[in-house]
Formats: C-alpha cells, structure tokens, sequence
C-alpha cells in the first residue's frame, strides 16, 4: 500500500453560504490543501480534539479510541484513498503485536480519531490530483491584499517631484 503524501490537520471551517463543515488538511512541505466536506457532529469531534477539550462523557471517537487502546493496538496511521463520484474514502491503519490491520473508514472520522492519538494522516497522490487546491500562505495574502488596497488609493502626487 503506497504511503501518500503526508498532511496536517489545518482545522475545520465553515464553507459559506451554505454552512457546511469543512476539515482542511496541509501537504506539509507543500502549497497544496485538501478540503473535504463533513458532517456537523465529526467537525465538531475534530475541533474538540484539536482544542484539547475533554467531554464529561467520551464521544464516538474517543470510545473508539479507548476500544483500540484496550485490544493492545495503536493506531499507526490514517490514509485518505480514494475520491469517488464526489465521496472521499479513507483507511484506519491499525497495529497490534507487529501485524497490521486496515480498516475502511470514513475520513471525517479517521481524522477525528488521528487528531485523538497524533496518528499521520497521509492523502494519496491521486486524491491530491483530483481535488487537491494550492492556496497562498495566509500572511503573503495578507500583504498583497494590503498592498493591492496602497495601489488602489495611491496618486502621482503622493511620490513628490523629483528635484
């Protein structure tokens, strides 16, 4: 099994106007981002990991967390496949005893149990391919935004004459 490209787990956004939870990876050492569209309760379970909050009670992926833990596995890896008539699909890479056991997953939930245990998430090239983005760094957004607003309200008059 090839191991992908690896990412890390930017956070969960809002895509607007329609509202729809977005978990947003990061080819590290790359320009590339991989959105995938997700469900309230798993953005929700993402977003409480990555805050480091703790429920009264475990959620969904924190039982299933406990569950691998107790069987003596870990989860090695999380491995985003596969793009398919606009689904995504993923893999839980579990080890037990030095065996490996790959579990078909839904990657809003493989991401949610990763961001529980730390696991690596990798994205295969051709998910990348298919529906990967490039999009600028943040601040050098910001400064040519910035800079494009200086061009807009500039004139003649404000560089002088030159003497």
């Amino acid at each position: 099994m090839s191991e992908g490209i690896p990412v890390e787990l930017v956070g969960v956004r809002v895509e607007l106007p329609t509202n729809q939870p977005i978990v947003l990876l990061r080819e590290i050492g790359g320009a590339r981002y991989l959105p995938i569209w997700i469900g309230a309760s798993e953005a929700t379970a993402i977003a409480f990991a990555m805050e480091g909050i703790q429920p009264q009670r475990p959620l969904t992926h924190d039982l299933l967390r406990d569950s691998v833990e107790a069987l003596n596995a870990n989860v090695d890896r999380v491995m985003v496949t596969e793009l398919r008539d606009g689904i995504f699909y993923a893999d839980l890479v579990l080890r037990s005893n030095g065996a490996e056991v790959v579990v078909s997953s839904r990657p809003s939930d493989a991401i949610a149990l990763a961001a529980r245990t730390g696991s690596p998430i990798f994205v295969f090239p051709t998910v990348f391919e298919e529906a990967g983005v490039e999009m600028r760094d943040e601040e050098e957004e910001h400064e040519v935004e910035q800079f494009r607003s200086f061009l807009e309200s500039v004139t003649p008059e404000d560089f002088g004459t030159a003497g």
